[in-house]
């Protein structure tokens, strides 16, 4: 899977209908900028990524995804981690009231998280990642 080049970061940030929501998804964007001091792109339609990695599992299944990075939906803000959370127990239990699945957290609002262990979880994540896969720059 390839990023976007005709999706535009501003649009898809402009179009968040819920103010606190489209907020957060500015702060996210600069938080993510400041720490990859990547480019974002957009994938999927509504992520933005910054970086992006090739995998290829021994069962031969082979693509490009996103390394890091957010979408700022309707119900909650997606924060995805690649490969995964199941690394970091101790950060995730300092982080604040959220949800999470595989490789993506679900948060309602910045207020409800520790913005300072939001960093420090994408910083390991860009870490873990970067020691299975190649991570390169958007």
């Amino acid at each position: 899977m390839e990023p976007s080049d005709e999706a535009n970061v501003a649009d898809v940030l402009a179009s968040v209908e819920h103010p606190t929501r489209q907020a957060d998804g500015y702060t996210l964007d600069a938080l993510f900028r400041k720490i990859t001091g990547w480019q974002p792109k957009i994938w999927q339609g509504s992520i933005l990524g910054y970086g992006q990695y090739r995998y290829q599992y021994e069962s031969g299944r082979q693509g490009d995804f996103l390394a890091t990075g957010f979408s700022p939906r309707n119900a909650n803000l997606s924060i995805y981690i690649m490969p995964g959370y199941t690394d970091f127990p101790d950060l995730m239990m300092h982080l604040g009231k959220h949800k999470r699945g595989k490789a993506c957290l679900y948060i309602n609002k910045l207020a409800d998280v520790d913005l300072d262990v939001l960093e420090q979880l994408i910083k390991a994540g860009i870490v873990d990642l970067g020691a299975r896969w190649t991570v390169t720059p958007t």
